[in-house]
C-alpha cells in the first residue's frame, strides 16, 4: 500500500512538473487595461504594467482599452511611453477610443478593433464645461496626433510593377480627428470632427484588424495558436498614488501647504495650521519621492526655503533678499518634484511634462492666496472661526485699556510666545503684545517700548 502511495505522489509531481514546463512554452501576452478616463491613475497603470511585462520576458503587450478621453498631459506621457518602449505594444479597442484615447491608440504599433468600436474625437475641450479650447490648444493637439501617426513610418508595396509608398498610418487622418477644417472626403467635411467606425478604419488603412474577443486577435491576427494571457491588476497603492499625483489633488495640497505656513507664522505657538501643512506636505512629496520623481535634494530646497521665509519674517527687519531666495526655492522645489529630471538636467524631459508641472504649482498658489484671503476675513466673526480671534470677555484676559501710552517703559514678562505677536503680563494683568525683535519665549522679561496703532509694543529687558 505504502509502495502505491509513493508510485501515486511521483507520477503527480511529474505531471505538475510537465504542466509547469507546458506552460512556460507558451508565449506570455501581458494586457493592461486602460478602461477609465485618462489621467494619472491610467498613468500609473500604463507604467507599471510596461515595466513588469519586461521583467516577465512578454512578447507582446496588449492594450484592452474603452475610455471616452481625458487628460492630455497625461495621455502625451503615455503615448511618449508607447513610442519608446522596446516591446510591440498593440491596443484592441474594446468600444470606445475617443480623444486622448485616439492619441494612445494611435501610438501604438497596431490597433485592433471590435466591430462596434470606433475612434475619434480628439478635440480639446475645456475640463469644466466641455466647451471646445482656444485654437492654441487644438493647433498643439494637432500636431501631437500628427508626429505620433508619422513616428510609425512609410511602408512600400508593388502594384503592377509600380513602387508605392504611403503612410502606414496617415498623418491627415490623426490631424482630421482634431480639427473639422482638416478634410478627408467621403468620411468627414470642413464641418466634422471626425471619428471612425472599425469598418471605416479598416478601409482608410487606420485599423490593422477587426476581432471580436481577446482570443480571437492574439490567434488570428497575432498569429500566437498557444499564449498565456496575464493582465496587470493595481493595487490599492497604485490608486492611491494616482489619486495623490492628480494634478488638482496636487494643487489643492500646495494650498494646504502655503495656507497652513501662513496661519501659522501668524498666531503664537505651534498648533492645528502646522499639523495641517506637515500632512499636506507629506501627501505632496511621499508618492512623488517613491516613483521617483522627487529627490533627497529637492525636499531639502522646500525645506530651506521655508526656513528662510521664516528667519526673514522675524529675524531680519523688512523683507528683502533673504525672504525672495526662500520663496523662490520653495516653488523651484515643488515644481521640480514634480518633474523627472536628474538634478538640473533637463535633457530629454517633454515641453507638456513641464509646463504641467508650473501650471500646478501656480494654481495651488493662487488657490492658497483665495483661502488665506476668505479665512482672513472670518477670523472672529460667527461660524468655526469664531475662537481664532481674541475677545474682550475671554476669562483671564482683559481688553488693552483706553490710555496704554501712560505703560511705556514698564517692566513685565512674556505669558505667551510672542512670534512677533502674543500676550504680556505687566502688574498682573494681561495685554496683546507684538514683540520688535524677533521671538521672545514665554516668561522672557521685556520692556514696553512704544504704543501704536492700539497696540503695545515690547522688546528684552
Amino acid at each position: 500500500m505504502k509502495k502505491l502511495r509513493s508510485i501515486f505522489i511521483l507520477l503527480a509531481g511529474w505531471f505538475l512538473l510537465q504542466g509547469l514546463h507546458a506552460q512556460d512554452d507558451k508565449v506570455l501576452i501581458y494586457r493592461i487595461n486602460i478602461k477609465e478616463n485618462i489621467g494619472s491613475n491610467t498613468w500609473i497603470y500604463l507604467q507599471n504594467g510596461l515595466h513588469e511585462a519586461l521583467q516577465k520576458d512578454a512578447r507582446v503587450v496588449l492594450l484592452h482599452m474603452n475610455t471616452y478621453g481625458g487628460s492630455v498631459l497625461e495621455a502625451d506621457s503615455m503615448r511618449t511611453a508607447i513610442l519608446n518602449y522596446p516591446l510591440p505594444i498593440y491596443v484592441f479597442i474594446d468600444n470606445n477610443a475617443a480623444s486622448a484615447g485616439a492619441l494612445i491608440s494611435t501610438a501604438c504599433d497596431s490597433i485592433f478593433m471590435r466591430k462596434s468600436a470606433s475612434i475619434g474625437a480628439a478635440t480639446v475641450v475645456d475640463g469644466t464645461d466641455g466647451a471646445k479650447a482656444p485654437d492654441k490648444y487644438q493647433s498643439y493637439m494637432r500636431a501631437i496626433m500628427r508626429a505620433t501617426a508619422e513616428s510609425h513610418g512609410k511602408v512600400i508595396t508593388i502594384e503592377l510593377e509600380d513602387t508605392l509608398t504611403r503612410w502606414k498610418r496617415d498623418p491627415i487622418i490623426a490631424e482630421a480627428m482634431v480639427d473639422e477644417k482638416v478634410v478627408v472626403p467621403g468620411y468627414a467635411d470642413s464641418t466634422q470632427i471626425l471619428t471612425l467606425t472599425a469598418s471605416q478604419a479598416m478601409e482608410l488603412g487606420y485599423c490593422d484588424g477587426v476581432a471580436e474577443s481577446l482570443h480571437e486577435l492574439i490567434v488570428t491576427h497575432l498569429s500566437y495558436p498557444d499564449y498565456r494571457l496575464e493582465t496587470y491588476n493595481p493595487t490599492f497603492y497604485d490608486q492611491i498614488r494616482g489619486f495623490l499625483t492628480n494634478g488638482v489633488v496636487q494643487a489643492l495640497l500646495i494650498m494646504l501647504i502655503i495656507g497652513g505656513i501662513y496661519f501659522e507664522l501668524h498666531s503664537p505657538g505651534i498648533g492645528f495650521p502646522t499639523a495641517i501643512a506637515i500632512t499636506a506636505a507629506i501627501l505632496y512629496f511621499t508618492p512623488l519621492y517613491l516613483t521617483g520623481y522627487a529627490q533627497n535634494w529637492e525636499m531639502l530646497l522646500f525645506v530651506l526655503g521655508i526656513i528662510l521665509i521664516v528667519f526673514e519674517l522675524f529675524v531680519v527687519p523688512g523683507f528683502g533678499v533673504i525672504g525672495i531666495t526662500g520663496i523662490i526655492l520653495v516653488i523651484l522645489a515643488l515644481i521640480l518634484a514634480l518633474i523627472g529630471n536628474i538634478r538640473f538636467n533637463f535633457e530629454g524631459l517633454p515641453t507638456t511634462e513641464i509646463f504641467r508641472a508650473i501650471m500646478i504649482v501656480l494654481g495651488g498658489m493662487g488657490l492658497s492666496v483665495s483661502l488665506i484671503l476668505y479665512l482672513s476675513s472670518r477670523i472672529g466673526k460667527p461660524g468655526i472661526l469664531n475662537k481664532a480671534a481674541l475677545h474682550a470677555d475671554q476669562e483671564g484676559f482683559i481688553s488693552v485699556p483706553m490710555q496704554p501710552a501712560t505703560m511705556v517703559g514698564q517692566m513685565g514678562k512674556a505669558a505667551t510666545v510672542l512670534r512677533p505677536s502674543g500676550k504680556v503680563i505687566i502688574d498682573g494683568s494681561y495685554y496683546d503684545a507684538v514683540s520688535l525683535r524677533g521671538f521672545i519665549e514665554k516668561d522672557e522679561a521685556v520692556v514696553v517700548k512704544k504704543y501704536e496703532n492700539s497696540q503695545l509694543y515690547v522688546d528684552r529687558k
